[in-house]
């Protein structure tokens, strides 16, 4: 279990590196900024994110309660949450190539903006951030502890309240064809939420 522990340190950190850096390397390219969210709207829904994300990766946060167990510590645990880590952040990187210079990282409307229904965009309307989910819900798995899950319930709201006003700026800029589509798919769980 302590060899775990160890791989734990490095693999989980490894993995979210690799994606933040494929994901400032495939930022370069983007479609000019026609509209964007106000700065305090981002100051907002990154400090929900960066609190989620440092709940799940430091170890010296005050409040006991914060490290109860939820879930065994076990090396198929282990592995449980890591592949559904990897999987979810492999969805990402599948809607961000679909997506190409239509992506962001801020709410935007882009010069030339086209509305993207194929490929994972045809399962979800916003599967980069259910991918996100996915991958912080695998490594809430992993880590097994109350901070995982108040973690996750701060990056869902980061996400949420995001693609809230990404759903009014749609409606805005496509009309009825994107109504129609929001009629057809679900914005991060298929067939349901």
């Amino acid at each position: 279990m302590h060899g775990m522990r160890y791989v734990y340190e490095w693999l989980f950190p490894a993995v979210w590196v690799a994606y933040l850096l494929y994901w400032q390397i495939a930022a370069r390219g983007a479609k000019a900024n026609e509209r964007i969210e106000s700065v305090g709207s981002r100051i907002f829904r990154t400090a929900l994110l960066l609190a989620g994300v440092v709940l799940m990766s430091v170890a010296w946060i005050p409040g006991a309660w914060l490290y109860r167990r939820l879930l065994p510590m076990t090396v198929e645990m282990f592995w449980l949450g890591a592949a559904v880590t990897v999987a979810g952040l492999l969805f990402c990187v599948w809607a961000r190539v679909t997506l190409g210079r239509n992506w962001s990282r801020s709410v935007t409307i882009k010069q030339g903006h086209e509305l993207i229904t194929r490929g994972p965009y045809g399962l979800v309307r916003h599967p980069i951030y259910t991918g996100l989910l996915t991958g912080f819900a695998g490594t809430a798995i992993a880590l097994g502890q109350v901070r995982g899950v108040v973690a996750l319930v701060l990056i869902f709201a980061s996400l949420w309240y995001k693609l809230q006003l990404e759903e009014k700026w749609m409606r805005g800029q496509f009309g009825e064809v994107y109504a129609s589509y929001v009629r057809h798919t679900k914005a991060l769980v298929p067939w349901v939420l």
